[in-house]
């Protein structure tokens, strides 16, 4: 006992504690650490670069830096903490803090997951056109950021009130909402929860994300709009894979409480879900010629070591008169 930090105490009357050697522990704190930093820089730069230049700021665009504001709330209010847990071992923050981790990380996470959904189907809209030739305007995406915020709102508030709870997780140095407990009230709300704010996005993508595909591989569609697609669809991919593993995690420990996990088998998925915060700033500045050629020069002081295409000039991202060119082949 001469060793235990007296702070400890709150993390053993929680029934959880820290299962990760310190090793562990350090190992994913520096991990994190480079993540964090990554992250910053990269979701900092799409919302920056888009503040300053008024070519950027189109439909596409403003789901883009919605998603760039959530990651980047994830990562401060997620992934940076995550740091410093780590690296002193055991959770520093106390209950208060635990909610307060807890509420922020699930309320950007959800908000980046139903901006992702935002953005498959707003690709479904110009490039499949189920409704002819109604075209995605500013108001439409104003609307749809707004309902991600409000719906990630609606269903993260709760706990701070009493139907649910966010407790410590993995391996007792990060928070998030409280898969285990068995309490009814607190069932009820998980799979409310979990339904709502997981299932019906995930849905959404994956139809918008089939019906995407299948409409590239018929018809022939303008070398832009067809870009922008499979960058949506990369977009798509790279969040599914961050954010299934832990999904299916908590998923199981809700319908299985008794189901003992391996440390690793604990800690790996949250931080999956976290690190999801520099993929997409990655893909679209890699793939989206117009966003790139602000982008660069902005990481780089104004060097711009790409020379610039003329294809640039071609992959915007608004709804043009391209949208209505999509043909048989």
């Amino acid at each position: 006992e001469g060793d235990q930090h007296p702070n400890a105490s709150s993390l053993h009357s929680t029934g959880r504690e820290v299962l990760l050697p310190r090793a562990g522990l350090v190992t994913l704190s520096v991990i994190m650490a480079v993540f964090s930093v990554t992250a910053v820089v990269l979701n900092a730069t799409v919302i920056a670069v888009t503040l300053r230049h008024r070519q950027l700021r189109q439909p596409l665009n403003f789901a883009l830096v919605n998603l760039a504001v959530a990651d980047l709330g994830t990562t401060l209010t997620g992934a940076v903490p995550s740091v410093v847990t780590n690296a002193v071992g055991y959770y520093i923050s106390g209950r208060v803090g635990c909610v307060l981790e807890g509420f922020c990380v699930a309320l950007f996470g959800i908000t980046a997951l139903c901006t992702v959904a935002l953005i498959a189907v707003e690709r479904v809209f110009v490039v499949c056109k189920p409704l002819g030739t109604i075209i995605f305007q500013e108001k439409h995406a104003v609307a749809g950021v707004a309902a991600s915020w409000l719906w990630s709102l609606l269903w993260n508030t709760p706990p701070l009130f009493g139907w649910g709870n966010y407790e410590l997780e993995g391996v007792g140095t990060s928070c998030g909402p409280d898969w285990q407990s068995r309490d009814p009230k607190n069932l009820s709300y998980v799979v409310c929860y979990f339904v709502l704010c997981f299932a019906v996005p995930f849905i959404i993508i994956v139809v918008s994300y089939s019906w995407l595909l299948w409409t590239l591989r018929r018809v022939r569609t303008a070398k832009a709009e067809a870009r922008i697609a499979w960058m949506v669809m990369m977009m798509v991919v790279a969040f599914l894979v961050s954010w299934m593993p832990y999904a299916t995690l908590a998923l199981t420990v809700v319908f299985k409480p008794d189901m003992n996990f391996s440390p690793l088998v604990k800690v790996m998925p949250i931080y999956m879900a976290k690190s999801s915060t520099i993929y997409n700033p990655m893909i679209y500045i890699y793939m989206n010629k117009q966003f790139q050629k602000y982008a660069i020069p902005f990481l780089l002081c104004g060097k711009n070591p790409f020379p610039p295409e003329e294809e640039a000039s071609e992959v915007q991202t608004t709804v043009s008169p391209l949208n209505n060119k999509i043909t048989p082949e």
